[in-house]
């Protein structure tokens, strides 16, 4: 167990763990977490989680991450794991009463490890069922794309999965855009072509989701329902689940053979062009 402190961050791996009652993360969701997957005492895709913590850090003004010594707690803790799930937790640390910045912010980052889970192997064999949620994301072009601690969308829209028999649901804006699933990010074939929703007003750009996009031409677009019922084929991926076939959307079927047909055609194409 860990529990590293320095000038400008402290970082916590004692599980369970106690947070100050004063941490801006605790009292107004001021941080943000990548949640990464743990394959043979690595992190799959770290560059990428790291670009998202340094984007994060960036646009939500908060102090540079030392990542020296954030990769060397990392280590510590995985070092040994052959599977599992790491979420990094990054607050701006304690602060003082009010919504007002404290002068000199000492980082607090969590790193909590559990185990990965058993079901995306038979979800990745059989496809998934994707339902429509009631909740819909509100527009906020500040913090869209960001993983941001201020997840009670996501909390309404899994409570409201409760009624329903789907695997997942879509999840839509105001304007009636698809935008992603409760947990992942949507893609999808049509004509040759792959398409993902816009995310410039709300939703998070997954880090599995730019890992494609460096492989993939992937174009983003403002997406209705109808048009994505009209795809050749569906899929929703994150950096856990890597990318499941869609089977049905709202009683509109694909056929899961003939979807990853479609994408591995593509992927052979493209890594045929980069040659």
């Amino acid at each position: 167990m860990l529990n590293k402190q320095h000038k400008k961050q402290k970082i916590i791996t004692e599980q369970p763990t106690a947070v100050s009652s004063r941490d801006r993360g605790f009292n107004y969701g001021d941080g943000f977490f990548t949640t990464a997957k743990i394959v043979d005492g690595r992190l799959e895709h770290w560059l990428l989680h790291r670009e998202r913590l340094e984007e994060c850090t960036e646009r939500l003004s908060f102090p540079s991450i030392d990542f020296i010594a954030l990769e060397e707690s990392i280590d510590e803790c995985i070092t040994s794991l052959a599977t599992g799930v790491l979420k990094i937790v990054v607050t701006r640390g304690e602060g003082g009463r009010g919504y007002a910045l404290p002068e000199n912010p000492q980082l607090t980052i969590l790193l909590a490890i559990t185990d990965f889970p058993t079901y995306y192997d038979t979800l990745k064999e059989n496809g998934l069922s994707l339902g429509i949620s009631s909740i819909k994301l509100a527009s906020q072009p500040l913090l869209a794309g960001l993983k941001t601690l201020n997840r009670l969308e996501q909390v309404m829209i899994k409570q409201a999965m409760q009624a329903q028999t789907h695997d997942d649901v879509l999840v839509l804006d105001y304007k009636n855009h698809v935008i992603e699933t409760s947990a992942a990010n949507v893609f999808a074939i049509k004509g040759g072509h792959i398409f993902t929703p816009s995310l410039n007003e709300c939703g998070i750009k997954g880090v599995y989701l730019k890992s494609l996009c460096a492989k993939l031409p992937i174009e983003f677009v403002s997406m209705s329902l109808v048009q994505l019922k009209n795809m050749d084929a569906v899929f929703i991926c994150n950096s856990l689940m890597g990318v499941l076939p869609v089977k049905e959307i709202d009683t509109v079927y694909f056929a899961i053979d003939k979807s990853l047909n479609l994408l591995n055609e593509l992927m052979a194409k493209e890594y045929m062009c980069l040659r």
